[in-house]
């Protein structure tokens, strides 16, 4: 699996981003290519913004127990998996905007580096290790960037 915290790594992936112009259309999936970046930026929402409610005890539970084990591995998601509520942008959203803002974060997660996130708890999996936050953002991006051909 690629490392975000690795310089070539991000650099290939805001590469990748790179590829994509406001008409490009997904291979699968209801979102337009502004709304996946917008939904891409939610996972770094939750790291950065204090923006999302936080999550109730009972839904830490189950999203602790049944999502967490799906996310944090190595095994690349299916293609129309279900989508957490927060994560659903229903608003048309500006390409140019979101692209910015998701190449933003990325660079500021690889500038902070694996030791920043080691052992730091996330908005609804409670306390990650370095490799699972890797593996939550690469593959959440390499996701969707492979929905839309880059």
């Amino acid at each position: 699996m690629k490392n975000v915290f690795n310089t070539t790594d991000t650099n290939e992936i805001i590469a990748r981003i790179n590829t994509l112009t406001p008409t490009t259309t997904a291979q699968w999936g209801k979102m337009d290519v502004a709304k996946m970046l917008a939904h891409c930026n939610v996972s770094y929402e939750l790291v950065y913004d204090n923006i999302h409610p936080k999550l109730n005890f009972f839904m830490r539970f189950i999203i602790k127990t049944l999502v967490k084990p799906k996310v944090v591995n190595e095994e690349p998601y299916t293609k129309n998996g279900p989508t957490g509520a927060m994560f659903i942008v229903k608003s048309d959203k500006d390409f140019e905007t979101e692209k910015a803002r998701l190449i933003a974060y990325i660079n500021k997660t690889q500038a902070l580096g694996a030791a920043h996130f080691e052992g730091v708890e996330s908005h609804g999996f409670g306390v990650l290790t370095s490799t699972q936050w890797n593996n939550m953002f690469y593959k959440h991006l390499n996701h969707h960037l492979a929905q839309f051909g880059a």
